[in-house]
């Protein structure tokens, strides 16, 4: 809709993980290597974690064509909501071994097999798992046990958990201790700081067509857009893609940080529920507190008064409401 009045040939800020849109920031780039390194020398136990929309899953899409043409063989589970059953069935489909009628002794039998057979052939097999942070205890043994397959010089196979926070927490569990310790490389993915958001976003229009992204996207326009996105790619994203309908029904060439300040309050991305007591006091300015604690104090004092003097309070707030004193 937009793409023809802004000279774009394609939509730039799809929230989908399109590998040919990685921004390769030095997080981004670290934590790419980090995959790679432990997959191609085959370190056995690799962990990525970062928090929602930091680009995770685009990293490991770009991770998945790298080893497509090394002739890796991988399985990618994106749904880890799975009974230790499942799991084992999940993974032998997608290395293409049969699963039907077998018990999980069959199939453990025959991954194994598989595995050993390709790395009799100097070949790699990866197990991918993605929202990583979801896996039960008893399927995160699983995985453990799965790191068993081994020669004394290297692991058989490569496993990759990708998650947010929660995951290191779970590893961090006392339950889990032998899991934790078999992790050869660890690598966290961060928001991106503000000139890292100006590049990510210069650096998708230009990809989808556009010669002079800064006139688009202005740098007050990417400081409001860095405040409201806090920094997370899908964010930036959903900001961005929104502004470009929003300056297209506008006719506007510029997009504007009001556009942006809008839209982020249409989206409600500063409402988050859930908020205690406490900690929203904790948001307030000590002025503001001191105000509401001395209104309600009156407030108190203008009740007890009207009470005491044996007036009805019915006709005491009415009095307080036609002088403009506090009342409930």
């Amino acid at each position: 809709m937009y793409k023809r009045f802004y000279n774009l040939q394609r939509n730039p800020f799809e929230i989908t993980p399109d590998p040919s849109f990685l921004f390769a920031t030095k997080k981004h780039n670290e934590a790419l290597a980090a995959l790679y390194y432990g997959v191609r020398r085959r370190k056995g136990f690799v962990v990525m974690t970062g928090e929602v929309g930091t680009g995770k899953t685009l990293l490991v899409r770009c991770l998945l064509q790298v080893l497509n043409r090394a002739n890796v063989a991988y399985a990618y589970v994106f749904n880890p909501r799975l009974s230790p059953m499942e799991f084992l069935q999940y993974i032998a489909g997608d290395f293409r071994i049969p699963t039907a009628g077998k018990s999980k002794s069959d199939l453990l039998l025959d991954l194994s097999s598989f595995v050993i057979g390709r790395h009799q052939k100097n070949l790699t097999t990866v197990l991918v798992i993605d929202e990583a942070h979801h896996l039960s205890a008893d399927v995160l043994e699983e995985v453990r046990l799965l790191t068993n397959l081994e020669t004394p010089q290297e692991k058989l196979l490569q496993i990759l958990l990708v998650g947010q926070p929660e995951l290191d927490e779970k590893l961090d569990s006392n339950d889990l201790r032998q899991l934790k310790q078999r992790i050869a490389l660890r690598s966290h993915l961060g928001a991106l700081d503000l000139d890292e958001t100006r590049g990510y976003v210069y650096c998708r229009l230009q990809l989808a067509g556009q010669t002079n992204p800064s006139q688009m996207f202005p740098m007050d326009t990417i400081l409001e857009l860095h405040r409201q996105s806090r920094g997370f790619p899908r964010l930036v994203n959903t900001l961005c893609e929104n502004a470009l309908i929003n300056g297209y029904a506008k006719q506007s060439r510029s997009i504007t940080p009001e556009i942006i300040e809008e839209i982020a309050a249409d989206f409600r991305l500063n409402v988050i529920h859930g908020t205690t007591v406490g900690q929203a006091m904790q948001g307030e300015s000590s002025g503001e507190i001191e105000r509401a604690a001395r209104t309600l104090l009156d407030l108190y004092a203008y009740l007890r008064n009207a009470q005491e003097s044996g007036a009805d309070l019915r006709m005491a707030v009415g009095a307080g409401a036609r002088k403009n004193e506090p009342y409930i």
